[in-house]
């Protein structure tokens, strides 16, 4: 899972909450009907401050502290930063429509997603005005963690997915008769969600196929298409169109990811200490 799936997970319930909390009614306004007898906007709002109040009220004294922080050290978040932030966000989940139906599950809406994501940003800016890290020990977490920076060895392939081993066999005579593998791959493929585009899977790494799918596609030349392939969800013949080498990480071209890297893990380990430091600094008082 993503940074930004996981900030969305993590926000959710306590920006829904503030949300119902902060902009609760006062009016005696219905919520609900069970045979007739009416649930009360106002008896919801005293259940729901009874059971998450504390929770929401901690959230709100803590953005609080950060933002006056912020405002002590000069520190802003910018609408192209928050911009930015979402759009990855969006990305990372697949779209706009797939972000949409997270935040209507969750009663939220794209502003106050955008404000969490400003106030995390201030959070983790604020923090790490106050964190050092030399360029030696970039250095040293690059090392112990150069294979994770480096381009591990791709392939790009497209495939036909077919029910038995005999419509596989005649669909492969097919291709290598000369007709064209995307048509093919249009008019017989069980694999809905390729089909459309010639059967194609886009860049694949290893360890995300079955291990017999696995095997085949990364030992095919460039151009090359495949026997019949038998794995759990049925028969393939795949084509391979592309090739990505392995490539060794260099750590001048990712200096700057490493950092930041190490800078998000930083501020995460002391964002607890640095949060009970500054309460302790803070005239805070709760009715």
């Amino acid at each position: 899972m993503t940074v930004y799936k996981r900030f969305l997970r993590m926000i959710a319930l306590p920006c829904a909450l503030i949300v119902m909390l902060v902009g609760c009614s006062e009016s005696s306004d219905y919520v609900a009907k069970v045979e007739g007898e009416l649930i009360l906007q106002t008896e919801l709002d005293e259940a729901l401050r009874n059971q998450y109040g504390a929770e929401v009220l901690d959230t709100l004294i803590n953005n609080k502290i950060v933002e006056m922080e912020a405002k002590k050290e000069g520190i802003t978040v910018s609408d192209e930063t928050i911009q930015t932030e979402y759009d990855e966000l969006v990305e990372s989940y697949g779209g706009e429509d797939a972000v949409q139906d997270v935040l209507e599950e969750n009663g939220l809406t794209i502003d106050s997603v955008k404000d969490n994501i400003r106030m995390y940003q201030l959070t983790k800016d604020v923090i790490a005005a106050s964190i050092e890290i030399a360029d030696e020990e970039v250095a040293q977490y690059f090392t112990d963690n150069k294979d994770s920076y480096g381009q591990a060895e791709q392939v790009v392939a497209s495939h036909i997915q077919l029910e038995d081993e005999a419509a596989a066999k005649e669909v492969l005579a097919k291709v290598q008769a000369g007709e064209d593998f995307a048509e093919l791959a249009q008019s017989f493929s069980l694999d809905v969600d390729t089909s459309d585009e010639g059967g194609d899977l886009g860049y694949i790494s290893r360890g995300q196929m079955d291990e017999s799918f696995e095997e085949v596609v990364f030992s095919l030349e460039k151009g090359a298409v495949s026997e019949v392939v038998q794995t759990a969800e049925g028969y393939h013949i795949i084509k391979v169109t592309s090739k990505v080498p392995a490539e060794e990480a260099v750590f001048d071209d990712v200096k700057e990811e490493v950092y930041a890297t190490m800078l998000e893990e930083r501020v995460s380990e002391a964002y607890t200490s640095w949060l009970t430091e500054k309460k302790e600094q803070y005239e805070i008082k709760t009715k």
